[in-house]
């Protein structure tokens, strides 16, 4: 296997116990909550749908965006995210936005204030001031950075879900200059809080991208 393999392979076992504690917990399920079920929604696009270029990388290569079938250029802005049926006990919020079909994380904030009810458009840019951010698995900087799915390189639809977990704790990461905390940090510092009791909920939204341009192949 090779080390990228390795990697990926690393990060998908830790995204899933993640995602088998909170099942074996039933934090989601079991949570109190004063204002009814946890959810999450967006103004920037609906669940289910394809993301709009706003959200998608821009990666210029000789003029042309390589992460559009068009070559336009992408905003790569985080789209506005709303929740709402809080849990009583909530003191932060993380936000993370994973690349299902390639194992890949495009985006994590954490220690987002209890007292939010969601993030603007754009949150996501260097230097934010709504949460802490992890440095993605592009490795350009703790922000976000949108989809760019491989053109011609099956399946060629990704699926993005973005995901809000409210906790009853705040997350202290370890990292340094050299080793700034990334995604596989704080999928750790999420199953410890779920160990701990400390993930009272979470939900999801999917989005799906293609880099790929339609078939343009005539019928017969």
């Amino acid at each position: 296997m090779t080390s990228a393999g390795i990697k990926r392979f690393g990060l998908l076992t830790v995204a899933g116990a993640v995602l088998g504690v909170f099942a074996a917990s039933g934090f989601a399920q079991n949570a109190p909550s004063s204002q009814g079920k946890f959810q999450l929604y967006s103004r920037t696009f609906v669940n289910q749908s394809v993301l709009p270029i706003s959200t998608v990388l821009n990666n210029q290569v000789n003029g042309v965006n390589t992460c559009t079938a068009s070559g336009a250029p992408g905003g790569d802005q985080s789209p506005e995210l709303s929740w709402s049926g809080a849990p009583w006990g909530t003191a932060s919020y993380v936000v993370v936005l994973y690349d299902v079909t390639a194992g890949f994380t495009h985006w994590g904030m954490y220690n987002i204030s209890g007292n939010a009810n969601g993030l603007p458009a754009n949150a996501g840019i260097a230097g934010s001031t709504y949460g802490q951010q992890i440095l993605n698995d592009f490795y350009l900087g703790n922000e976000y950075d949108g989809p760019c799915p491989p053109a011609n390189v099956a399946p060629d639809a990704h699926q993005y879900v973005f995901t809000v977990y409210a906790l009853s704790t705040r997350l202290v990461l370890p990292g340094s200059t050299n080793f700034p905390a990334g995604a596989e940090t704080l999928y750790h510092g999420l199953i410890q809080a779920g160990e701990n009791g400390q993930i009272l909920a979470s939900a999801s939204l999917t989005g799906y991208y293609s880099s790929t341009p339609p078939s343009t192949t005539a019928a017969n």
